[in-house]
């Protein structure tokens, strides 16, 4: 019993937590919800006026009833029959007309607090997502992740929207009913009374059972769209390899498995409504058999009968309401969970509490002792050690999975050593903030990320504030500028998703480009000529000549062309530095004959942070 109680207990703190996180998220619309609730309630005593006409022209208007006590306070006593039935339409257009108002008010309302409820949660989720470690995107990736800002994100207009605020109002619309409903005949509101529990209780088990199935519902969904987009992405591999039908087939096997479940979750909602309509139709033969009985005992006049009839049948509606909003508000906020999730996942980088300040360095790094590993426990790194002088040219050579990227990412702090420290002229990197960290380098990668925007906005993506002329300048220092100006809008041209309406070489300048408008001290090269044919590798050789001149520049050697253009050459296998290298000459032959370092080669001293 104890352990019992400690589970839901736990459970009750969860919920609480959860609750208070979406109150949190919205308290910038704290009016406009409040709004939406006043505009809700109104509904109500409108839905009490709509009967109202119907009763007049029974009882007043084909009978001999007067008017009502409170109508009669506000038009003269004695009316003609034919003033009554006048009365009675000009009151139906009247209310119809509020009720007019008040749903368009409500409908404009809601929509706008509701898109600005979901613009702030996606806006918070993309700028916490940015801020994790690459450790968090290589494990969880792109797709889940834009999955749950872009459409579970999308459902806390529905929890509080289309779920709270509506069973609020139509909590308060029930007791205004009843309260009404028992002032006419009080037998007749106790039978409403008793459908309320049965219909709370079908409300909760459905809505348990329909959260489970939700977050199925959603995995599913996320799984078919990582399919998809790997298709597109990859189209170019997939046809090269006549892969179409198997991903075909992979895909909608995925939408199957989603389309299963959708169904099963479909048959409980649809089973649920069935019983709630059962349940409301007992109530109201229930209460029409006691209504007769109270007109044959001429307890209440048949003008009254059919006003506590209208009145059961609003009266129904919000338990159906709230009925039927507990179960969608259950699959709301399983959504919105899995978009909450990512706010708990914490930033694996961490920056010291004083940071020291940094403009431009000069470019001196030490690895002292630094070694690595991912979560899987697999290391990358082992006890890496060496100096780079500032201005120096680092070739990174040694097979696939020696480590070159880790090392290169660990300049950058997308990772941090797990043991020893890398100092940046005599500092350790852990004592600068990431932002001015990373303004320090330039990077140009073996295959260059392009926007889908315009030529000129790629080239000063680093640099939003800089001029067209600086941007041209740019452009021409890469060799990049006379084919721009082939384009049909120059500068101007909008490039497709990833560039790709340009060659390989030309997006690899305009690559270059982006790096001489950053003007950093230190540059990083992935092997940007690796993908390119032999005009193009030269025009980019030349351009990087030109980038490389006075920085301290580390370059990845995928080929030996590189490794000519470099001062100083580090050679990694399975994670060590197995040596390091200077000179051009020795560090040619090293590599072709995959021997131990040449006789007098020298390490160069290493510091310790």
């Amino acid at each position: 019993m104890r352990f019992g109680g400690s589970v839901r207990l736990r459970l009750h703190e969860k919920e609480r937590r959860f609750w208070k996180r979406v109150a949190s998220s919205a308290r910038h619309c704290w009016l406009h919800l409040a709004g939406i609730l006043g505009l809700s309630i109104l509904s109500t005593p409108i839905a009490l006026l709509m009967p109202l006409p119907l009763k007049i022209a029974v009882d007043s208007v084909l009978g001999h009833q007067p008017l009502p006590r409170w109508l009669a306070l506000l038009v003269p006593s004695v009316l003609s029959h034919t003033a009554c039935l006048l009365l009675a339409a000009g009151l139906l257009v009247f209310i119809a007309l509020l009720s007019s108002l008040q749903l368009l008010a409500s409908w404009l309302l809601q929509t706008y607090t509701g898109e600005r409820l979901v613009h702030e949660l996606r806006g918070q989720l993309l700028w916490h997502v940015q801020r994790l470690s690459l450790a968090f995107h290589d494990r969880r990736g792109a797709n889940d992740t834009a999955y749950r800002i872009q459409y579970d994100a999308a459902a806390i207009q529905n929890i509080l929207i289309h779920g709270l605020l509506p069973i609020v109002s139509s909590a308060v619309g029930f007791v205004a009913m009843l309260y009404v409903t028992a002032q006419i005949n009080w037998r007749l509101a106790i039978v409403a009374l008793i459908l309320s529990p049965v219909l709370w209780l079908l409300a909760h088990n459905s809505g348990r059972k329909v959260g489970s199935r939700y977050d199925e519902v959603r995995e599913l969904d996320s799984s078919a769209m990582l399919v998809l987009h790997e298709t597109l992405a990859a189209v170019r591999v997939v046809k090269a390899f006549g892969r179409e039908t198997h991903e075909d087939e992979l895909f909608r096997r995925k939408s199957r498995q989603r389309m299963r479940q959708q169904i099963r979750l479909a048959s409980i909602q649809a089973s649920f409504h069935v019983l709630i309509g059962f349940a409301i139709a007992v109530g109201t033969a229930a209460a029409l058999v006691i209504g007769v009985a109270q007109v044959q005992a001429h307890a209440i006049t048949v003008g009254e009968l059919l006003l506590v009839m209208a009145y059961i049948a609003q009266l129904h509606e919000p338990l159906r309401n709230i009925s039927s909003k507990i179960p969608e508000l259950q699959a709301s906020v399983s959504s919105v969970r899995r978009a909450f999730s990512l706010l708990d996942e914490i930033p694996e980088l961490s920056e010291s509490p004083a940071t020291l300040p940094l403009k431009r360095v000069a470019g001196h790094f030490v690895f002292s002792d630094v070694s690595f590993q991912y979560t899987n426990g697999h290391p990358v790194l082992n006890h890496v050690s060496f100096e780079v002088q500032p201005g120096t040219r680092v070739g990174i050579a040694g097979p696939s999975g020696s480590g070159k990227t880790t090392l290169i990412n660990m300049l950058t702090r997308f990772y941090d050593p797990v043991e020893g420290c890398i100092s940046l002229d005599g500092v350790d990197l852990r004592n600068y903030s990431l932002a001015d960290l990373r303004q320090q380098y330039s990077i140009v990668p073996q295959e260059p990320m392009l926007f889908s925007t315009t030529v000129a906005a790629n080239i000063a993506y680093a640099r939003p504030e800089a001029s067209r002329t600086e941007v041209v300048e740019a452009a021409k220092m890469a060799g990049a500028h006379e084919f721009i100006m082939r384009l049909p809008k120059g500068y101007d041209t909008p490039l497709g998703e990833g560039g790709f309406v340009l060659s390989g070489g030309e997006r690899q300048r305009l690559a270059i480009a982006r790096a001489f408008l950053k003007d950093a001290p230190v540059l990083i090269l992935d092997e940007p000529t690796s993908a390119v044919d032999v005009h193009a590798e030269q025009l980019i050789i030349d351009a990087l000549e030109k980038l490389m001149r006075g920085r301290t520049t580390f370059m990845i050697a995928h080929r030996l062309s590189t490794l000519e253009r470099s001062d100083q050459v580090l050679v990694l296998r399975d994670g060590r530095l197995k040596f390091v290298v200077n000179g051009q000459q020795q560090a040619r032959e090293e590599l072709l004959t995959n021997s131990e370092p040449p006789a007098g080669s020298h390490c160069g001293p290493v510091l310790v942070c």
